[in-house]
């Protein structure tokens, strides 16, 4: 599944290239990825206007001028496809769909518009979903009233931080920050690289971190989370664009994936260990439990 910087970069490319399009139709294969009723369809998408794209957590929302919005949950195996004749974009897993001719058989959604250009939603395995709702109810639905608030939110502090990790007094500090109901879009990568960079071992209990290090951590999701966006994701292996390019932000990481290898703070070779069900990287020394 994405992490937040992989969405954050399908958001801001979307966001450059069908803001203003006008959609004349929609076509799907099945109801799972695209569970709308054709009356809906028919009234608030055919014939509205892309006014935004926007993101919450890992959750897309293109906001239409019918005063619906559009929302898309790429899940596992998830790709957005835009195809003009001047332009191609495509953010997704990197299956031969970012880069062949479409629609094909991994696609669920096409999205035409006016001007004869395409929206493609395309997904291998069919968890994902593009679901037509009321703007106004956005925040309502269930997955708005659970997550947890934006890491790189301008008015999300330091203190705001630490205290969403009071309920989890009992859980280690890896699963708190894995819990999107804490924080939001705090993946394995980007938890194993904050504690990293905070010197706190993943496996400590929540309740036994002090403030000092609470803010590090704050410090260091916020810091890891901006890079990660600006070098357009890990990727991971699964989220690539069209062009077959992988994000950066592997060729920047500290610890994740670098099981022995010297930790590039102190020269101890990094291990490899399991903490909430996660794979973990650390370094033995300056990560210590006690």
């Amino acid at each position: 599944m994405p992490e937040l910087p992989e969405v954050e970069t399908v958001r801001r490319g979307l966001a450059g290239l069908i803001v203003g399009r006008v959609v004349r139709g929609a076509v799907h294969d099945t109801s799972k990825s695209f569970p709308n009723a054709d009356e809906d369809v028919k009234r608030f998408l055919v014939g509205a206007a892309v006014t935004d794209v926007k993101r919450r957590a890992k959750l897309l929302m293109i906001e239409l001028s019918s005063n619906y919005t559009l929302l898309v949950h790429l899940k596992m195996t998830g790709q957005l496809v835009f195809v003009a004749p001047d332009v191609r974009f495509g953010a997704g897993h990197p299956s031969d769909s970012l880069v062949h001719e479409l629609p094909d058989k991994s696609t669920r959604v096409t999205l035409e518009f006016a001007d004869g250009s395409q929206l493609f939603f395309n997904d291998q395995r069919k968890f994902g979903w593009m679901k037509l709702v009321p703007s106004v109810e956005v925040p309502n639905i269930d997955f708005m009233k659970k997550v947890g608030p934006e890491p790189l939110e301008a008015d999300f502090t330091a203190a705001d931080f630490e205290k969403r990790f009071a309920r989890r007094a009992r859980s280690s500090i890896k699963a708190a920050l894995l819990d999107q109901t804490v924080v939001a879009g705090i993946g394995n990568i980007y938890a194993d690289e904050s504690l990293w960079g905070a010197k706190v071992h993943p496996v400590r209990l929540v309740s036994s971190i002090k403030k000092s290090e609470f803010k590090k951590i704050y410090e260091e999701v916020r810091t890891v989370m901006a890079l990660a966006i600006e070098k357009g994701g890990s990727s991971n292996y699964t989220y690539v664009n069209a062009k077959g390019e992988k994000g950066k932000y592997m060729d920047f990481a500290r610890v994740f994936r670098r099981e022995g290898l010297p930790c590039p703070r102190c020269g101890t070779t990094i291990i490899k260990i399991r903490v909430a069900g996660r794979g973990t990287h650390i370094c033995p020394k300056e990560q210590k439990l006690a």
